[in-house]
């Protein structure tokens, strides 16, 4: 397994293709807009080598038996799941932010059980060709960077109507040593600090489209690959001197998203884990939205302490801590994290064993988890503005506070309780504006599916006849044709 400083160092020797704000990104460890997702995403190694956070960050692999870092792992019980969704909770508290592996560590084990179900049907060798790259990944402990979400062009329109035939990834051509994909992946999470990218299909694909049915596995710095590096809200911050105004200077906001370009790119058949079966992808779609929306009461119930304590703690320096109003707030949004809390467990204490061997959390409270998500959090960050105040939206930048002249008005004016400094209101300030501003409420929306998604799956998977089916028998009705 890699150390924190290991992962950090074994970016260096990696060459990805990377733009931002009109540049060509060159050292990406060193990069003030890049650094905080890095040691974000460090800290799912640190969780391995910690003595008291050893037993959630690292598991047994059941493919070599050794002890290997958790993101890395196929989930083997429902104490996996369970462990998983601790470990993530545990992230999120210590980072305040996104520490973008998970996406990965869905997908590999979304794709591990399509590619063993897809063998047993058609006769392939996909899962053999994925479990060897399952090896690979756990054996040099890789940081891989899931993609699904494609471009998409026009959607009204499926993947094989498109006027631009590139807005979801292809096959182009296919030759004895592999095939030529060509499109690209949207908002793709910590893809720039990731060793791995491994692209699933965005949506069930039918016969017509079966040319973008695909899935794939290959290196960041990959010939004709691009990753064009997302903004974030107040991004430039990171370039001023001075670490106040950045909010979470360490660890910065959400995951550092990227469009990445497949222009032409080659990948070797023993990297290919999907061909054209286009039977199967909507399976695969299926099974890694289930994962990774179990993840949500996770690790935004840990961003969500943050903001609970950053909250708790602006009250007290505006003296207002024991007011009842405030602690009836503060009780609010304990209720709403903890609520989503129970979801992401409950999920995972029901899941079941799937014809690989391996778990998968139960899709219907996953997906309750994550529309949870789109609700709760906007009313967690909408209290947090409340309790706070004003001043979030409204605090002088450092560069004013240490000035000179003007920097002893504002230790006078910006101080709350004599107790405490200003610098430590307007820091408080700055952090809740950070975690509870534009990008992070987009992405708790949006992220491993929008509302509508989950609302999709509630009527597929809630069972509504065997619901019908008790209300008429209570009811006095009897079975008929019809029923």
């Amino acid at each position: 397994m890699k150390t924190k400083q290991e992962y950090i160092d074994s970016l260096k020797e990696l060459d990805p293709e990377i733009y931002f704000m009109g540049e060509r990104i060159n050292d990406v460890v060193n990069n003030a807009h890049f650094k905080p997702h890095i040691n974000s995403a460090a800290e799912t190694y640190k969780v391995a080598f910690n003595p008291e956070t050893k037993e959630l960050g690292t598991a047994i692999s059941h493919l070599t038996g050794k002890r290997i870092n958790r993101f890395t792992h196929i989930h083997q019980s429902n104490d996996d799941l369970i462990k998983k969704v601790k470990l993530l909770r545990y992230l999120g508290q210590k980072t305040g932010t996104c520490f973008q592996r998970c996406v990965g560590f869905d997908a590999l084990n979304a794709v591990n059980s399509v590619t063993y179900e897809m063998d047993e049907k058609l006769g392939t060798n996909y899962f053999e060709r994925f479990t060897n790259y399952l090896k690979y990944v756990q054996e040099n402990d890789l940081m891989v960077g899931g993609a699904m979400t494609d471009a998409k062009g026009d959607r009204s329109k499926r993947p094989s109507e498109q006027n631009n035939p590139d807005a979801f990834v292809r096959i182009v051509d296919e030759n004895k040593d592999g095939i030529i994909v060509r499109g690209a992946k949207a908002h793709h999470t910590g893809l720039v600090n990731s060793h791995e990218m491994l692209i699933m299909p965005t949506v069930n694909m039918k016969e017509a489209d079966k040319d973008y049915s695909v899935s794939f596995a290959i290196p960041v710095d990959t010939d004709g690959v691009k990753h064009i590096f997302g903004r974030q809200t107040n991004d430039m911050r990171r370039k001023e001197d001075g670490d106040m105004d950045t909010g979470n200077a360490k660890y910065g906001i959400v995951g550092g998203e990227a469009l990445t370009i497949f222009d032409d790119v080659f990948v070797p058949w023993e990297r290919v884990f999907m061909c054209r079966e286009y039977e199967f992808s909507g399976m695969l779609v299926y099974r890694f939205a289930t994962y990774h929306r179990q993840n949500y009461g996770a690790c935004k119930t840990g961003v969500s302490d943050v903001i609970i304590g950053a909250s708790a703690s602006a009250a007290e320096y505006n003296g207002v801590e024991k007011a009842s109003h405030i602690q009836d707030k503060l009780a609010e949004m304990l209720h709403l994290t903890e609520t989503l809390y129970t979801g992401s467990i409950a999920c995972s204490a029901e899941g079941i064993e799937l014809p690989s061997g391996q778990y998968f959390a139960d899709p219907l409270m996953a997906n309750v988890v994550k529309h949870n998500i789109t609700r709760f959090i906007y009313e967690i960050y909408r209290i947090s503005h409340d309790i706070a105040g004003g001043y979030i939206a409204t605090i002088p930048s450092e560069k004013d506070f240490k000035h000179k002249e003007i920097g002893k008005y504002l230790e006078k004016y910006m101080q709350g309780i004599s107790e405490v400094p200003a610098e430590d209101r307007m820091r408080i300030g700055r952090l809740i504006e950070n975690m509870t501003g534009g990008t992070a409420q987009v992405e708790a929306m949006h992220g491993a599916g929008s509302p509508m998604a989950q609302r999709i799956t509630y009527l597929r998977s809630g069972n509504l006849e065997f619901k019908k089916e008790l209300a008429r028998k209570l009811a006095g009705i009897k079975n008929n044709e019809k029923d």
